[in-house]
């Protein structure tokens, strides 16, 4: 099979989807199913790393997933705090840099330690970066660039698609070549809307904690068979 080496693929986005309904077919409670696909991430991150994937961006958790219970919620947060302190070690191992993608004043405080430890430790790491979107809304992202840029006193003249680039938390990455969303559901629910203006999508019905590493590579393949224009009309019809 083809492998980023040979693709021009650098950055992968996976909208991670399908814990609670993998948990209700298992017979098994919601934090079985958040826990399953914790384990998901462990396999896919390990996965994108060996196959020289340069950015991983995972949506992690969104400003929407406030509305679920508090129990979940407080569920959802312990266990990011108990997987940062199990993967770190691994994490520096692999030289893979933690990045946040989110507005993290909101989050419980246990989680933004963990999560500033983590950033903080992983900070050199240069193969490659991971990115959780945490507390993370893409238009909110886009207007918070836009406040930036205001703030920077900046004219409405001078405001260009690179310069609202610059002023996202995805600063400085390429773009998402191909986005996964698993558990079958055909939506971007507001995940780098800025961002992903020309990438590939990728849909399919296996639930989050089924999406195995052969599941990764069957999604790259299909990529590699696209044809990817970025807006320019094909040759044939040039």
């Amino acid at each position: 099979m083809s492998t980023p080496q040979n693709l021009p693929l650098r950055h992968i986005a996976i909208i991670m989807d399908g814990n609670g309904r993998w948990a209700t077919r298992q017979g098994l409670s919601r934090s079985d199913g958040h826990d399953a696909g914790a384990r998901t991430v462990r396999t896919v991150v390990r996965e994108c790393r060996a196959m020289g994937i340069e950015y991983l961006t995972l949506y992690t958790f969104s400003r929407e997933n406030w509305n679920r219970s508090a129990d979940e919620v407080h569920f959802l947060f312990d266990l990011l705090v108990l997987f940062l302190r199990k993967e770190l070690p691994d994490l520096l191992d692999q030289r893979i840099r933690l990045r946040i993608a989110g507005e993290m004043d909101r989050l419980p405080l246990a989680a933004r330690k963990a999560l500033q430890h983590a950033i903080g430790k992983t900070a050199e790491c240069d193969s490659m970066t991971l990115t959780l979107a945490l507390n993370y809304s893409g238009r909110d992202e886009i207007a918070r660039a836009c406040r930036k840029l205001v703030e920077s006193g900046i004219t409405p003249g001078e405001i260009t698609a690179d310069r609202i680039a610059d002023h996202l938390y995805t600063a400085g990455y390429p773009d998402p070549d191909l986005v996964i969303r698993t558990s079958g559901e055909l939506r971007t629910s507001n995940f780098l809307p800025f961002q992903t203006a020309y990438s590939e999508y990728y849909f399919t019905p296996t639930l989050w904690p089924d999406f195995t590493a052969e599941e990764l590579r069957k999604a790259i393949t299909d990529f590699s068979m696209r044809d990817r224009r970025f807006g320019k009309a094909h040759e044939e019809d040039a």
